[in-house]
C-alpha cells in the first residue's frame, strides 16, 4: 500500500527529505564506548532550504517533528504529514468510511433539530440546528441516514422520513448513518501571505488562483465550502466565512460539494434559516 499524504505539499517535501536522506553519506557505525555522552538523534538532514518551498514558511525542527519516527519503509500505509503535522482541522472535518449508529432523542418540545432530504433514492440530513439533539449526536449536514428504528429508508420521501422521525420514541430514536458521501475534503497550506489562494463568492469556489496550494491540491470551482476545518460555515456570509479562514491557522481542511447537490440538498430552505438555525458551533474531534 503506497504512503498517504494529507496535502500536496506534504507529498512533495517528505520527498526532498527522503532524498536528502539518500544523499547523505552515512557514517560507519563505531564501538560504544561506557563514558561516551549521548548524542541526540538527528532523523533526517538540515532542512533549512525549505524554509520558502512553494511559497510556505517552513521550519526545519516543525518539518522534524512532524515526520513519524519509523524505520526505513516502515511508513508505507500510514499517514505522512511533515507540513501538516497533526492538524486538528482536518481531523474534525474528517469523512469516516463505514457506518455508524446512533442514538437520538427529542428535546422537551418533542422535537430532534433534524431535517431531512430525499435525493437519489436516499435519504440525507438537511438541517441541524444548533443546541439540538441532533447537533449532540454529532450529525452533519449531507449524512446519509440508511436506517430509523430498523426500518430501510432507501426510496423514502422526504415526508414519510418526516412521519417516521415524528411518530418515533421520544427516548430513543435509532438511526444507521453514513458519513457524507457526496462530499469531499481538501488540505491546503497558507502560504507567507496568508493565503491558501482561493476566492469565495455567496458561499461558492468561484475562482482558484494558479500555482496556490488551493490550486496544486485540486480545489474545484463550482463547488459550495459546507466546512472550514470541521466547522460548518453553511448559510453564513463571505465576510465571516473569510474571517473563520483567517483565524483557521497554516492548515486549511475544507469540505466540499458539488454545487447541483448541493442546491439540490437545501431547496425549500430559506438563507436566513441556514444562517441563523444551523449548528455552526466548531465540533469535538
Amino acid at each position: 500500500m503506497p504512503t498517504l499524504y494529507p496535502s500536496l505539499e506534504d507529498l512533495k517535501v517528505d520527498q526532498v527529505i527522503q532524498a536528502q536522506a539518500r544523499d547523505t553519506p552515512k557514517m560507519p557505525t563505531l564501538p560504544v564506548q561506557e563514558t561516551a555522552v549521548p548524542q541526540p538523534s538527528v532523523l533526517y538532514p538540515n532542512l533549512a532550504e525549505l524554509e520558502n518551498y512553494m511559497g510556505l514558511s517552513l521550519c526545519s525542527q516543525e518539518v522534524q517533528q512532524n515526520l513519524p519516527q519509523t524505520p526505513d519503509g516502515a511508513s508505507v500505509g500510514i499517514v505522512v504529514a511533515p507540513v501538516s503535522g497533526d492538524s486538528l482541522g482536518a481531523l474534525r472535518a474528517a469523512i469516516k468510511p463505514g457506518v455508524r449508529e446512533i442514538h437520538l432523542c427529542k428535546d422537551e418540545r418533542g422535537k430532534t433539530g433534524l431535517r431531512l432530504r430525499a435525493i437519489n433514492k436516499g435519504l440525507f440530513v438537511q438541517l441541524v440546528q444548533v443546541n439540538t439533539p441532533a447537533s449532540l449526536v454529532g450529525l452533519r449536514f449531507g449524512d446519509q441516514i440508511l436506517q430509523i428504528d430498523g426500518r430501510d429508508c432507501a426510496g423514502w420521501s422526504t415526508d414519510k422520513a418526516h412521519r417516521a422521525v415524528k411518530k418515533a420514541s421520544a427516548e430513543k430514536i435509532v438511526m444507521v448513518v453514513r458519513d457524507r458521501p457526496f462530499q469531499r475534503t481538501v488540505t491546503m497550506h497558507k502560504d507567507s501571505t496568508g493565503h491558501v489562494g482561493f476566492v469565495i463568492k455567496k458561499g461558492k469556489v468561484a475562482s482558484v488562483v494558479k500555482g496556490s496550494s488551493a490550486a496544486r491540491n485540486g480545489l474545484l470551482t463550482n463547488h459550495y465550502v459546507c466546512e472550514v476545518n470541521g466547522q460548518n460555515v453553511i448559510g453564513l456570509k463571505d465576510k465571516e466565512i473569510i474571517e473563520i479562514l483567517a483565524m483557521a491557522g497554516n492548515v486549511i481542511t475544507l469540505t466540499i460539494i458539488p454545487t447541483v447537490i448541493y442546491e439540490h440538498m437545501v431547496k425549500k430552505l430559506s438563507p436566513t434559516l441556514l444562517q441563523h438555525t444551523m449548528d455552526h458551533s466548531i465540533p469535538d474531534v
